[in-house]
């Protein structure tokens, strides 16, 4: 992922840096293991020397791998020339025991997973954080009118805290996707060249996964299966999905016709290089278009499930690519979506503006009802109101000055309801009566 979109927390475990770290520290562990196993030949004092003396250079591998190429070959190379510096001439050298045993896989892939686990933290933090915002910022407006929309059309008075709030649930429903995953993903194999354990004892898999907080795959073949993989991408895929749709509905708040509410515009800031008025949603619109990077690379993780046997490289180079830039990029859209959801500019005054805008069709669904409580068939109702509602909906399409909808309704002699029954209906708080109840159990809500 470019530098742009890349935070320095989640950028470092992506490095090569952080990748030989990790790297290094299996070798090493796995060595420890040998030596406590008392199998293979190599003594205690021994790790202990490669445990002192290992070390690498990024660039130093990249140089022997242009000769090599083979990065672990590369890697183990450069280690040894660290671990053997200091050995005398003819003297036996410890580095004889670094990757004992084992395959590229076993490294590779025992590492991947641990870089996984590291990276879907970073991301269960920033899903707990947003959704913490957006639960507090329900109750803020827990009382706040404004029109519900579906099809994008006005349709009954709700609460802007409920926009928050179902936003809330959407990201608890995605900390549990994520911790699902990091507990798929966190999986080593140390099982050798098809998993057979044919030159290094299952101890050695047990041991450098308990340090490393990882859990022994059943039965690898030389690879962890990438199924494991596929499940963590799509758990990001379907979490860079839920950061669209709530940028995507600040979007649509802050068009000019609606401005409702409105990402937050800093001091300094600079909207158009041609038009000085304008105000543009581009946080909202940057996550709405990295989010298509997110979901595409969930299909390379899904094409890189099916290997030849017991194992090939075709996944190898794409989920290199993938699954760095996929939680690079979700990782910065939370960012972006903290500090665009913390400090987003509201206008509970337009909302209200808003909610009359249609001059009262949106009660037309109480209008049924109580025509149908007056004893007319449910059919007859509709055209009723529906007639009345028609003709309100032809002037506001040609900007026409003309009755409300209740005086229309007044007006008709089909329409027998009393005055402090076209109140109540024509009330919207008579629509949210039971509305506590979702914020009973959005108070409930734990992250």
């Amino acid at each position: 992922m470019i530098g742009r979109y890349t935070r320095p927390e989640m950028g470092a475990i992506w490095s090569m840096h952080n990748k030989f770290s990790i790297w290094k520290e299996i070798e090493v562990l796995a060595c420890e293991a040998q030596a406590e196993l008392g199998a293979s030949g190599i003594t205690k004092e021994e790790a202990a020397w490669i445990r002192e003396h290992a070390d690498f250079t990024v660039e130093r591998i990249d140089e022997i791998e242009k000769v090599t190429n083979h990065d672990v070959i590369a890697f183990t190379t450069n280690m040894a020339e660290h671990i053997d510096a200091d050995i005398e001439q003819g003297a036996e050298p410890p580095s004889r025991w670094v990757h004992y045993g084992m395959t590229s896989s076993d490294l590779g892939d025992t590492a991947l997973s641990y870089q996984i686990t590291q990276a879907i933290d970073i991301i269960i933090a920033d899903v707990k954080q947003l959704g913490e915002t957006c639960k507090r910022r329900a109750f803020e407006f827990q009382n706040t009118l404004c029109v519900g929309r579906t099809h994008g059309i006005h349709a009954e008075p709700m609460t802007f805290g409920m926009k928050f709030g179902s936003w809330a649930w959407a990201l608890k429903r995605a900390l549990t996707r994520m911790e699902e995953a990091r507990a798929v993903a966190a999986c080593g194999a140390i099982s050798g060249a098809v998993g057979t354990y044919s030159s290094i004892d299952p101890f050695v898999e047990e041991y450098v996964c308990e340090k490393l907080g990882l859990v022994p795959d059943p039965l690898s073949t030389q690879v962890l299966a990438r199924d494991r993989h596929a499940q963590v991408m799509a758990a990001l895929a379907v979490t860079a999905s839920t950061l669209e749709s709530i940028a995507m509905q600040v979007r649509l708040l802050q068009q000019s016709d609606v401005i409702e509410a409105e990402e937050p515009f800093t001091k300094g800031q600079k909207g158009s290089s041609a038009m000085p008025h304008k105000r543009n949603p581009i946080t909202a619109e940057r996550v709405c278009g990295l989010a298509r990077v997110v979901k595409s690379n969930a299909q390379v993780a899904f094409d890189d499930v099916a290997l030849w046997y017991e194992r090939d490289i075709s996944h190898s180079g794409a989920e290199r690519v993938a699954l760095a830039d996929s939680f690079i990029a979700l990782d910065y859209m939370f960012g972006k979506m903290q500090w665009m959801l913390d400090g987003l500019q509201t206008y509970p005054a337009k909302m209200e503006h808003n909610l009359w805008r249609t001059r009262g069709l949106i009660f037309s669904s109480k209008v049924l009802l109580a025509l149908v409580d007056t004893g007319i068939s449910r059919e007859d109702a509709y055209v009723i109101v529906q007639r009345n509602a028609m003709k309100v909906w032809e002037d506001i399409q040609n900007a026409v000055d003309g009755p409300t909808y209740r005086e229309n309704l007044e007006a008709d002699p089909e329409v027998n309801l009393a005055k402090e029954v076209l109140d109540e209906i024509f009330d919207p708080w008579d629509f949210l009566t039971r509305k506590d109840v979702v914020f009973d159990r959005l108070q409930k809500l734990e992250f």
